[in-house]
């Protein structure tokens, strides 16, 4: 894999060296309400170079972590099935080379081809989702 040019906080390791891979999932073709979610893993990456790198509360440092930020996939626009299959590749390809995946999306339903490859690498896998937003409602 290749470094993507502007990379999340700056995560300057290789590929072989890291033991997370950034990803980004561009996509909001089923999005129920306003698109533009598509443009999220970019604006994260380019708002992150502001963010303070140190936790106090955990003494830690992200910069400590080894990211590589392998940059956006390429999704087709308007193909849902398309988008989580080139999504579940490339965390399962991750998964396989023994490295934790960071998928930054995208509207809600990226989240599903990660988890599926998710599922693939740990069969015994359970997720709780807490996800609250208007649509949940009667009337709004």
């Amino acid at each position: 894999m290749e470094r993507n040019v502007e990379t999340f906080i700056g995560c300057d390791a290789e590929f072989e060296e890291a033991s997370i891979v950034l990803f980004g999932a561009p996509f909001d073709s089923t999005t129920s309400f306003r698109p533009g979610a598509r443009f999220g893993s970019a604006a994260i990456r380019h708002e992150s170079f502001g963010l303070e790198t140190y936790s106090p509360y955990q003494d830690r440092d992200l910069a400590d972590a080894a990211v590589f930020d392998s940059g956006d996939l390429e999704l087709c626009f308007g193909s849902p099935e398309m988008a989580l299959e080139a999504i579940e590749a490339r965390a399962g390809e991750i998964f396989r080379a023994g490295k934790l995946p960071l998928l930054i999306g995208g509207e809600h339903l990226v989240t599903l081809g990660s988890v599926r490859a998710a599922v693939r690498h740990f069969p015994s896998l359970h997720i709780i989702h807490f996800d609250a937003h208007a649509d949940l409602r009667h009337d709004y």
